[in-house]
């Protein structure tokens, strides 16, 4: 059979850990059998990105930008703990984080529902969207251990010379300090994400924060995020039948858990980051959720919302089989291939990424799938290791 043919590159972001391994599995038997698949490959890796001082991160972020669509496997983020066990120059960033500040994207999760699996919340009926946003807060934060009494000020110079000051704390002992910042161009990007796509899809748009506490720092998300809508989405939200507002994050958690979904959840970076990983759980699993990053100016990056498995990866490393459920990471490079696709105008490619996520929805429903679905499946199901589940998939996918 003639492999299906691609014009212009993915920019392929490899990963970490379990998702690493299924990342090369997922290309051997779902994708390069079907595909002439052209991919810029950058490997994030953790060694990896250790050796070139994360350099590799920025590299990736910049050939996302260049080329359009991007996709990218899950990565580790390095504590203390991961510092001494891969012998590392230091305790790199988010690369997460690095890629979505270059690109001043809007991160979109949506859990990918399957009969059989039913959501925690008996109330939900339909998706829940988290739109994140991904600049700043605490993923650009910077910090400091206090080592004993003093006088902790928040400071701001301006280009002039001129100062602004603020007591933070008077600590009468040590203690640690953070400070976060934003800016006016990303949160109004952000807004502007979030409208558009609500248009796009015909949902309803709630955003969420805490202003009522943070009286400058999230009532200036809150005031943004009104100004554009008034002035520029407010007519056409009416028009497309859909509504914005806004309310405090605990009012929006009490509200969403009573409704029957089907709307989009705007979020702060670091409630969007919580957010969708309970969205997801609730819906069935972590590994059963869409994410891609869109930037102002129409570039994306698909992967997965979870991380990278490190659980089954130290089973793998002793040499037993796992039951890793690849589905999110499956969807993130459908996701890319379609998207490259509708670019590039190759329907052909749109076609079969359409076809490969049918196949894998359809192998879960006939009761084939991993163990974390098994486990919450109403109905007959059978567990079976990674490689099994994708080689159903891929019988499935060449038998229509």
């Amino acid at each position: 059979m003639d492999r299906l043919q691609m014009i212009t590159p993915l920019v392929e972001m490899d990963g970490d850990e379990m998702t690493r391994i299924l990342w090369a599995d997922i290309k051997e038997i779902l994708l390069t059998p079907y595909i002439d698949l052209k991919t810029v490959y950058y490997d994030l890796g953790l060694k990896h990105r250790d050796e070139t001082d994360d350099q590799v991160t920025v590299d990736s972020a910049l050939a996302a930008k260049q080329y359009g669509v991007a996709v990218k496997c899950a990565t580790i983020t390095p504590n203390a703990q991961r510092v001494e066990e891969y012998g590392l120059k230091q305790m790199w960033k988010s690369p997460n984080g690095t890629i979505r500040a270059m690109m001043d994207g809007t991160v979109f999760r949506t859990p990918i529902l399957v009969k059989g699996v039913r959501p925690t919340v008996r109330t939900w009926e339909k998706p829940i969207t988290i739109a994140r946003h991904a600049y700043g807060d605490i993923y650009r934060n910077t910090e400091m251990t206090v080592p004993g009494k003093g006088k902790a000020e928040l400071v701001f110079t301006g280009e002039d010379g001129t100062e602004q000051r603020k007591t933070i704390f008077d600590f009468k002992g040590p203690g640690i300090l953070q400070g976060i910042h934003n800016l006016d161009s990303s949160i109004s990007s952000f807004a502007r994400a979030c409208f558009n796509y609500a248009l796009d899809i015909r949902q309803d748009l709630w955003f969420s924060a805490k202003d009522t506490i943070s009286k400058t720092y999230d009532h200036h998300f809150k005031d943004i995020f009104q100004e554009i809508f008034d002035s520029e989405y407010k007519d056409k939200f009416e028009n497309g039948g859909i509504s914005y507002f806004y309310t405090l994050i605990d009012d929006a958690v009490a509200r969403i858990i009573r409704s029957k979904g089907g709307m989009i959840w705007a979020c702060k970076n670091y409630d969007g980051d919580v957010m969708s990983d309970m969205i997801a759980t609730a819906f069935g699993s972590l590994a059963m959720m869409t994410s891609v990053l869109v930037s102002p100016d129409g570039k994306y990056e698909y992967e997965a919302a979870h991380g990278t498995v490190t659980r089954h990866y130290y089973r793998y490393l002793k040499g037993e089989e796992t039951s890793t459920n690849p589905v999110a990471t499956i969807f993130a490079w459908t996701g890319a291939l379609r998207k490259r696709g509708e670019i590039d105008d190759l329907n052909d490619l749109c076609a079969f990424a359409d076809r490969l996520e049918k196949a894998v929805i359809g192998t879960i429903e006939s009761g084939i799938m991993t163990g974390d679905l098994a486990s919450i499946y109403e109905g007959e199901s059978c567990a079976v290791t990674s490689r099994a589940f994708l080689r159903a998939v891929r019988e499935r996918l060449e038998n229509g």
